[in-house]
């Protein structure tokens, strides 16, 4: 926590965001360092991450993990430990939001690692530090873009939180140190950036995983508020028979965030953005190698909304 303690905007007193998982467990243990939204970050300070009910299969597991295993290989990291368990409906922990710049002001900060840089996939990215887990995740009911946490839960959670050893970890650095606000879109110096950050030389297993990312992170819908349409092209003026995916989001306005000019074809947009209300019916899926963590067995959850301190 920066000095002087976060702020935060809006009526937020313990924010929290669900995400579909693996990229919820990703966030809280490190390993994901930049999370993408289609909506510039609304706080500074602690960000309670709650995993979604939707099960990943996994192929989705893989395809992010091979994909942070590329990102990192480029700054010569080859040992990162991934999850053992991606629990759903469970909250998981928390992160620091220090900041949130565009995609294109990322991938040209040549402050940052170019890992760090590829991660930059959205129209807009949250900066996150400081990952903690819970010893004993929450089962709980998420909601939609940001909410605060019951203040029960938030008493017994912020008990049961301990640092997470991430592979790497990021310091961003504050354009004004007494400004917790001050890290935003517009807020790097033009001579901060470099317009040949983004050319990274690419292999062929990273191209392969940015891919597979960009795949994996455009699979989900929820079935009233995001909906997947696939149609045929059929523009009089095209001569593309490849069928066009539409993505409609909360607002019911067409996604646009799968840019093709950043990095590598902006591989995992939106990776997050897209929450399945929790209470929604799930297409169900196998639980793959996603081993249900035990998470807050029933006696476990009730004794510590009562107050008593978990061991």
């Amino acid at each position: 926590m920066r000095k002087g303690g976060p702020r935060k905007e809006g009526n937020y007193t313990n924010p929290c965001l669900t995400m579909h998982q693996p990229w919820a467990s990703l966030l809280v243990y490190g390993i994901k360092r930049i999370e993408g939204r289609s909506w510039p970050a609304p706080i500074r300070g602690r960000l309670w991450i709650h995993a979604a009910s939707k099960v990943p299969d996994e192929s989705t597991i893989k395809a992010m993990e091979d994909f942070y295993r590329e990102i990192y290989a480029v700054n010569g990291i080859t040992d990162i430990k991934f999850p053992e368990h991606y629990p759903v409906s469970r909250l998981l922990g928390c992160v620091e939001v220090v900041g949130c710049l565009t995609c294109e002001e990322l991938v040209q900060w040549e402050a940052l690692p170019e890992g760090v840089r590829l991660e930059g996939q959205t129209d807009f990215c949250w900066l996150c530090e400081k990952p903690k887990k819970l010893l004993v995740p929450f089962e709980m009911r998420g909601f939609q873009r940001v909410y605060n946490l019951e203040k029960k839960i938030y008493e017994s959670a912020v008990r049961g939180l301990v640092p997470v050893d991430s592979p790497a970890p990021v310091k961003f650095p504050l354009p004004n140190p007494r400004d917790p606000f001050s890290l935003k879109p517009g807020s790097i110096a033009a001579s901060s950036l470099n317009s040949k950050a983004s050319a990274i030389e690419k292999s062929s297993s990273l191209s392969a995983a940015i891919a597979g990312a960009r795949a994996a992170a455009t699979q989900f819908s929820k079935d009233q508020n995001i909906r997947t349409n696939t149609i045929p092209n059929n523009r009089p003026d095209s001569t593309s028979t490849e069928p066009q995916t539409i993505i409609i989001d909360d607002d019911r306005i067409p996604n646009g965030n799968l840019k093709e000019g950043s990095i590598e074809a902006n591989s995992a947009s939106k990776q997050s953005d897209y929450v399945e209300e929790e209470g929604s019916s799930s297409r169900s899926q196998p639980p793959a190698r996603l081993k249900q963590d035990p998470g807050a067995p029933s006696k476990i959850f009730a004794a510590a909304l009562r107050g008593l301190k978990l061991s």
